[in-house]
């Protein structure tokens, strides 16, 4: 069952009022964090199942887009779980069995790493369009800095990962982003998202895997007040 989110238990109902069905026909749905009590309606008669790519389908993509993917499963019954595992290693993928109430966190986690990485590209797109780049330009020349970044994290793990002047503890650097981003914010148009603040968020999420691999607590503590530090007011005073 391949419909939205929202769709999956009325489809399940309609499906289950219509009758007639074998009871060793069998229904899955694909969603990532609906559990299969979203299938209860079918529950009743037939096996019911969940398999979900963790995998970005923004349109249509050939088979080979499963190969070496994960895809999540789960089933009422033993031999279910079994046909989709099989389902699943023959499309080149990897099953791995996500219970009901693991859902929402594992999705929430392909959130992160799928559409918000596309939101954190856009933001940085952005910012280089601010300086005169063209949005090609600017994904052209950002793309393979983050195939590289993601390479790493395959590589290494996302701790030791970790570049750039939050993990060298370079507080100068940091305090000239922050500078230079509310001067950006202060030009973006009425309702986008603030840059500077953006990039205190994610600084210091930096700030913590860079610690936990050993960054010196004194550079530590001065990265640490220029995330914090009011940027805004310190340039008003310097103008002063």
């Amino acid at each position: 069952m391949t419909v939205p989110d929202g769709a999956v238990a009325s489809f399940a109902s309609a499906i289950a009022a219509a009758g007639d069905l074998p009871a060793t026909v069998a229904f899955a749905h694909c969603s990532g964090a609906l559990g299969l009590s979203a299938l209860s309606p079918l529950g009743k008669q037939h096996a019911v199942g969940s398999f979900h790519p963790l995998q970005s389908f923004p349109k249509p993509r050939a088979p080979e887009a499963f190969d070496g993917s994960v895809v999540a499963i789960d089933g009422a019954t033993s031999a279910l779980r079994g046909r989709l595992e099989r389902l699943a290693r023959d499309l080149g993928a990897r099953p791995r069995r996500v219970l009901e109430a693991d859902r929402v966190v594992y999705h929430a986690a392909a959130v992160f790493a799928s559409n918000y990485l596309v939101a954190l590209a856009g933001e940085a797109v952005e910012m280089l369009r601010s300086i005169g780049w063209s949005e090609r330009e600017a994904t052209e020349g950002l793309v393979p800095l983050m195939v590289g970044a993601l390479a790493e994290v395959a590589r290494r793990g996302p701790d030791a990962a970790l570049t750039g002047p939050i993990r060298r503890g370079d507080f100068e650097t940091v305090n000239r982003h922050l500078e230079a981003l509310a001067a950006v914010d202060t030009q973006a148009r009425r309702g986008r998202p603030r840059k500077a603040e953006l990039y205190r968020m994610l600084g210091r999420i930096a700030l913590e895997i860079a610690k936990s691999e050993g960054l010196d607590p004194a550079a530590a503590g001065r990265v640490n007040r220029a995330l914090t530090r009011d940027v805004a007011a310190t340039r008003g005073r310097r103008r002063r």
